[in-house]
């Protein structure tokens, strides 16, 4: 029976064993470790764990090992290596290409046809820049379009804590690589929660930046209208702060970017927050919360009263609006039709019903039926929402509410193609409003439910506000610490 509460390490768990990523390149920069060695190790926990989890759909270990190689001839010449310099790392197979690599979206057409990358991302490169050694391409759902890692082109992938549970998505691959110990930190990306779902699934920390934090360059300005953002999950808070400082800065040609931090992100997890507003809202207008999830965000609320924070139950005026997921719909669809006219440009033919799974033509259909009045219109609605909702953070500077409605749902609940947009529609109330808003928000793993399935706590800060968070999050670690909670699958567990 796990724990139910902020503290303290469930049974029938492991041990942690593994450093995390800045720890590890401690190692390496010491030459307590070669990146070779650090490669090596980490293919080795993959071969193992892997064929259990399926979270990774593709291996690059031959160009890994290059890279790994001429990070350590650079030391051995004396060069100071990058900031995460040796980290073993693996990138979801959605958005962050390198060109002439395998890149298939989850989608079983794409992997048919051998598609390969034509363009390098600019996030490829910054991860490459912070001295990151990618071996792999994690598994997605078909072009990152919900919430659990089950694409037909590759299978599910199984959540390390139960593996008959779901991952979460559409981040799901990366979560379960890192939750299982391959890896500890992996890229992960957000549209309607595709980081904060997985993480919190997980047990892992995941933020989501705020919107134009991160360049979707060269081949897109602002995924899906700005409601996506590129990010990372991981074992500790820190390693997300190093690496948001590494990924961090606005490229030629971006259309816009967010205010730069006043120091480091990284520099923030250390230093103790201002005391806060905090509003507390474990429920929700649009359908009922698992008792799980709603203690989860009750126990969170106790814990940061302890820390010297002022917590009341508020919730902004029209997070549960009615009409919002009609408009959120509308904006994707069509962002999504676009996308695929670029995959049939690329194969030079046009995609049919049968080169896609049954809900992702449905969500094309509706794209294909939207004029461009009926965007613009969509777009603008999701402005003055977004504004209205944004009023509450003159008086408060943290929301807190549960990441899911539930805790991680079974594999195949969401697959059902009787049930699955029902169940969806019952777990998705609490992330995708700060999509389209673009603030910053994050999944912190404060609470186990029944059977060691973790449940995480959403944090949303006010416009450019990540250092804030990311100071919250290290004082809840450090007051709360879940380093100590690993599933069974842990390497060198059992």
């Amino acid at each position: 029976m796990a724990e139910n509460s902020t503290t303290g390490a469930p049974s029938g768990t492991a041990t942690a064993q593994l450093p995390d990523g800045v720890a590890t390149a401690e190692l390496f920069a010491s030459g307590e470790a070669s990146a070779v060695e650090l490669l090596a190790e980490a293919t080795s926990r993959a071969d193992r764990v892997n064929p259990e989890i399926n979270a990774i759909i593709g291996r690059l270990d031959d160009s890994a090992r290059r890279a790994a190689e001429q990070l350590d001839a650079a030391r051995s010449a004396g060069e100071t290596g990058s900031s995460l310099a040796g980290v073993p790392f693996l990138t979801k197979d959605l958005t962050c290409t390198t060109q002439g690599q395998p890149y298939h979206a989850g989608n079983a057409a794409l992997k048919e046809a051998g598609y390969a990358a034509s363009s390098t991302a600019h996030l490829a490169t910054m991860f490459a820049e912070l001295g990151l050694v990618n071996f792999g391409r994690t598994n997605t759902p078909e072009f990152g379009l919900t919430i659990t890692t089950e694409p037909l082109a590759y299978g599910p992938a199984a959540n390390p804590w139960d593996t008959g549970h779901s991952t979460g998505g559409s981040s799901g691959g990366s979560a379960a690589a890192v939750a299982a110990g391959i890896v500890p930190i992996a890229h992960a990306n957000d549209g309607g929660g595709s980081i904060r779902v997985p993480a919190a699934n997980c047990g892992l920390f995941g933020l989501k930046p705020n919107r134009g934090r991160v360049s979707l360059g060269p081949d897109s300005g602002d995924g899906w209208a700005g409601f996506s953002v590129d990010g990372v999950v991981s074992r500790s808070v820190r390693d997300s702060a190093r690496v948001l400082d590494g990924i961090s800065r606005p490229w030629p040609g971006d259309p816009y970017w967010a205010p730069p931090p006043s120091g480091t992100f990284e520099s923030a997890t250390a230093c103790e927050p201002q005391t806060l507003r905090v509003g507390l809202c474990p429920h929700s207008d649009w359908g009922p919360v698992d008792a799980e999830c709603s203690q989860a965000v009750e126990n969170a609320g106790k814990l940061l009263e302890s820390l010297g924070h002022h917590v009341d139950y508020s919730v902004p005026v029209d997070m549960f609006h009615a009409e919002f997921f009609e408009h959120f719909r509308m904006i994707v669809s069509v962002q999504n039709v676009v996308m695929l006219a670029g995959f049939e440009e690329a194969l030079g033919r046009h995609m049919s019903r049968a080169d896609m799974e049954g809900d992702t033509w449905a969500l094309m259909d509706i794209g294909r039926d939207v004029s461009g009045v009926q965007y613009v219109s969509a777009l603008e609605w999701c402005h003055a929402w977004t504004r209205r909702l944004a009023a509450w953070w003159a008086d408060h500077d943290v929301l807190v509410s549960p990441i899911m409605a539930e805790p991680p749902p079974r594999l195949g609940e969401l697959r059902n193609p009787e049930t699955g947009r029902g169940r969806l529609n019952d777990l998705l109330q609490f992330t995708p409003q700060f999509n389209v808003t673009g603030q910053p928000a994050m999944s912190v793993p404060l609470h186990w439910a029944a059977g060691d399935l973790p449940v995480g706590v959403q944090f949303v800060g006010a416009h450019a506000s990540e250092e804030m968070l990311l100071s919250l999050a290290g004082q809840l670690e450090r007051a709360a610490p879940w380093a100590g909670r690993m599933p069974s699958l842990w390497p060198g567990s059992g």
